[in-house]
């Protein structure tokens, strides 16, 4: 919010005697011959109000091609004409935007005692230099270098003016201001940049430089525009990509919710299987792409279970006439996973949880490493969760026998002994219910996993998985 009107009043006025003092300093230090060439005063002046009306105005913030103007004139001139620059851009600019007085006058100080303070800087190191080495300071790199500091001095002075004016008279502080420059920073040193070539060119060519100037900044702006509105597209091609992804991964979400409704354990056991998941993926030395996907499957491995009535979620024991209805729930889940986009791989594991490694299991019956690494984790974790957790419709199994109860699963051909023994040392090390208590909101981030969904993918072939 704007500052208090005392504020304001104060800051106007200091304003004001800012630029009094400059605009002071400009009448009672300048010459002559800082005003010749007229020809070069006036073509200045003239890039400088044409680059106003080429002001390019975008989401991330204001790119002004002025800068042009700035730099030859701090450069070329001297502070007076820097400063007359200064002014004249910031009247033109308050005028074609209709600005209020409090941002006239933030305007004309913003533009022309940076303006000033750039061209008695570069009189200062050229009159300094030229004093200790008896050389003209002017020619070469040395001028370039002089110029270039020079605009750096002018856009960090403007900077601070017309942040210090939005900071008082919008309340925008200077951390969004600072994100919102970013995007532009690029730009602005090119900018910088061909108008400190065209400085060092003119010494040397003459005025007709500057009038290629004028082309080659209708050129960058006519590229930077393009520029701009194709990141502004991407970004709106992203924010809907949010948009649609947050939908999807919302609409299991919800459906998680409203099956942990009907069966009070299913959000809590969603979250255990999760967490136990993702360390034992971490375990067997999975890099994070893969134990993210796991993590999401153990979230998710589940959520077939929603087209269950209730006679089958909450029976004991399973009537024989109900057992194709539980075989078909991973394919159920796998189906309202894999409906999200970059989520095949969740799906996968999800699918193929059931399965044995003694090829027995359902969906597919597939046989040992055909199963995929992210199903036998699931099988595992899901297993050890059921048998001690206290909320279970049965009595909750002592851990250590659960874990003998795990290896019984590998003699069984149920479960990959390789993988069961290394989720033990992990539950040994780590406490035996270690994700027991965890909370399924917690372990979803749904925010996180919104905008990794919505990022580009890799177009190799196995491709990207959350």
């Amino acid at each position: 919010m704007p500052a208090s009107k005392p504020i304001r009043y104060t800051y106007w006025g200091a304003e004001v005697l800012l630029l009094a003092g400059a605009l002071f300093a400009a009448v009672w230090f300048s010459t002559a011959d800082e005003w010749q060439p007229a020809a070069l005063v006036a073509l200045v002046l003239v890039i400088g109000l044409l680059s106003e009306t080429l002001t390019i105005v975008t989401s991330d913030g204001t790119l002004n091609p002025s800068l042009v103007a700035f730099v030859l004139a701090m450069g070329l001139l001297g502070p007076g004409p820097a400063m007359a620059c200064g002014i004249a851009v910031a009247v033109a600019g308050s005028i074609r935007r209709r600005l209020s007085l409090a941002f006239w006058l933030g305007n004309l100080a913003g533009y022309a005692v940076p303006a000033f303070a750039g061209a008695w800087m570069v009189r200062a190191l050229e009159t300094g230099i030229h004093t200790v080495h008896n050389q003209q300071a002017a020619e070469g790199a040395i001028f370039a270098l002089i110029v270039f500091g020079a605009f750096l001095l002018f856009t960090a002075l403007n900077f601070v003016l017309i942040g210090l004016d939005l900071l008082v008279e919008e309340g925008r502080s200077f951390g969004r201001q600072v994100r919102e420059f970013a995007p532009l920073a690029s730009a602005e040193l090119a900018t910088g940049a061909i108008a400190t070539i065209a400085a060092v060119a003119y010494r040397s060519v003459g005025l007709a430089v500057l009038f290629a100037a004028i082309g080659v900044l209708l050129i960058f702006r006519h590229l930077t525009v393009a520029l701009m509105r194709s990141e502004e597209r991407a970004e709106q091609l992203e924010a809907r990509s949010r948009q649609l992804v947050g939908l999807q991964l919302g609409v299991l979400r919800t459906l998680v919710r409203a099956l942990g409704m009907r069966d009070k354990t299913t959000g809590r056991h969603a979250a255990a299987v999760a967490r136990y998941a993702r360390d034992l993926a971490i375990e067997l030395g999975c890099d994070e792409e893969e134990r993210d996907m796991i993590h999401a499957a153990g979230l998710l491995h589940e959520i077939g279970k929603f087209t269950w009535p209730d006679r089958v979620l909450h029976a004991d024991v399973i009537q024989e006439e109900d057992l194709p209805l539980v075989k078909n729930h991973p394919q159920e889940g796998s189906v309202l996973v894999g409906a999200l986009d970059g989520y095949g791989p969740v799906a996968d594991a999800i699918l193929y949880h059931r399965e044995r490694m003694d090829g027995s299991g359902y969906p597919a019956g597939l046989i040992g490493k055909e199963i995929p690494l992210g199903s036998r984790i699931l099988a595992i974790c899901s297993t050890y969760d059921t048998i001690t957790a206290p909320d279970g419709y049965r009595s909750p199994m002592d851990p250590e026998e659960a874990m003998q109860e795990l290896r019984h699963g590998v003699r069984n051909g149920q479960f990959d002994g390789e993988i069961v023994e290394r989720f033990i040392a992990l539950l040994e090390r780590e406490g035996a219910t270690f994700a027991q208590h965890a909370d399924f909101e917690t372990e979803l981030e749904f925010e996180r996993r919104v905008r990794q969904a919505a990022e580009p993918r890799s177009t190799s072939p196995a491709g990207r998985t959350p």
